[in-house]
């Protein structure tokens, strides 16, 4: 079995992991393994932005970080670390100006600043995108970064299991799935970006990777878990595929109707409507439905005609393309059928134990990202808040080492 040594690994080859590569690559010699080509990472199924507070929007309204932190707490059901959510909101548009100065193609209004709509649970329209592929456009940027420094990938290799000895991390064994050989990467220490667990449901917007190689390895060295009932389910799933509709597409102006023609949403959130938190459009899907004002008893119909071709093909392109490929649906002419699927998993890996935010009970094991619970989301998270918490904390972990 072969040996190799390292001064960190990072297993997983999405935001988190690529940002936590460039930024400790600088100085130490790094290895990052993922079991998938890092650009085929589920980062890049993000489709609807990432928050941040720059108040670029043409409306004119001001906005804070003080406020998207008090949207998060608040979306989180006050159960979020509120620490921990104001360093996050404040980081906030440092990371989206760092994401622009690496390349990042970020849709623009017509004064050039960076564009931004609103989102659900947020005050403010303060998620910025590139069109609705904004994880596929940062996923791509940050790779670009990475191979420009030097990280070293291994590509196509599975997380068997960490190395421990006397409650310290000392590296791992990983599969080589190209060669089905065992192989040993020493470090002292461990950055774990594996992404959430997600395919433990039936219906999930979540790649077929999200299996929780990372929540499970740790779990098995003996590290706390920390919120795992906090499972969040996105209202809009595509019928038949369960494929994510980006909430970018209610951000637009898209409207949901029951069978009987009806926006149920007025009822429910008067003044949210469309763009109340996920939690409570979900529930209101999945209650039209289960009550029988559901089309085919299945799904409801998610409208985008009245936004106009223009509009769709600009902001809404990808949407547009999944619809057709796996619906058979063009949201031009026709509403797209979708249902609440599962979608995020709050909780994970516990961190922040004794010490700095990502660091966990086992010396030397630092987690970040979809399968760390840093605590940022609480009960529920914000949509546009994934990509911001990936970018932010897979970046502080340099400021920690």
């Amino acid at each position: 079995m072969k040996v190799k040594e390292f001064d960190a690994l990072i297993v997983g080859g999405g935001l988190s992991g690529l940002a936590a590569g460039l930024e400790l690559s600088r100085e130490w010699n790094v290895a990052l393994l993922s079991k998938v080509n890092p650009v085929r990472s589920h980062s890049g199924a993000a489709q609807g932005g990432i928050n941040a507070a720059l108040g670029n929007h043409p409306d004119g309204r001001e906005d804070t970080p003080e406020r998207h932190a008090f949207d998060t707490v608040k979306g989180s059901d006050y159960l979020a670390d509120q620490d921990v959510v104001m360093f996050m909101c404040k980081e906030a548009p440092k990371i989206v100006i760092e994401f622009e100065s690496m390349g990042a193609p970020f849709s623009r209004f017509e004064d050039g600043k960076i564009a931004q709509r609103p989102f659900g649970g947020a005050g403010f329209p303060r998620t910025c995108y590139a069109a609705d592929r904004t994880g596929h456009a940062l996923l791509h940027t940050l790779y670009e970064q990475c191979i420009r420094q030097g990280v070293i990938f291994y590509d196509e290799f599975f997380l068997i299991d960490l190395i421990t000895i006397e409650n310290r991390v000392v590296g791992l064994i990983a599969l080589d799935i190209a060669s089905g050989n065992l192989e040993i990467l020493r470090a002292p220490y461990v950055i774990l970006a594996t992404g959430g667990f997600g395919r433990i449901y039936r219906a999930s917007t979540n790649a077929l990777i999200c299996t929780g190689d990372g929540v499970g390895a740790s779990f098995r060295a003996g590290v706390p878990m920390q919120d795992c009932e906090f499972v969040q389910f996105h209202p809009t799933c595509l019928y038949g595929s369960d494929i994510l509709m980006s909430e970018g597409a209610r951000g637009e102006g898209g409207l949901l109707f029951n069978n009987k023609n009806e926006r149920f949403m007025l009822k429910i959130a008067p003044e949210a409507k469309e763009l109340a938190p996920r939690d409570i459009v979900a529930r209101a899907i999945t209650t039209e439905i289960n009550e029988g004002r559901g089309f085919e008893d299945a799904f409801i119909h998610l409208d985008l005609t009245h936004l106009g071709a223009k509009r769709i093909k600009e902001r809404l392109p990808g949407i547009r393309d999944i619809a057709i490929d796996f619906a058979g649906v063009d949201s031009i002419e026709k509403p797209i059928p979708v249902h609440a699927g599962h979608h995020y998993s709050m909780g994970g890996i516990g961190t922040k134990y004794e010490g700095d935010f990502c660091e966990t009970s086992l010396n030397g094991l630092w987690a970040v990202g979809e399968n760390a619970c840093v605590s940022v989301h609480g009960a529920n998270r914000l949509g546009g808040n994934s990509l911001l918490e990936t970018s932010v904390f897979g970046r502080y972990i340099d400021e920690n080492f």
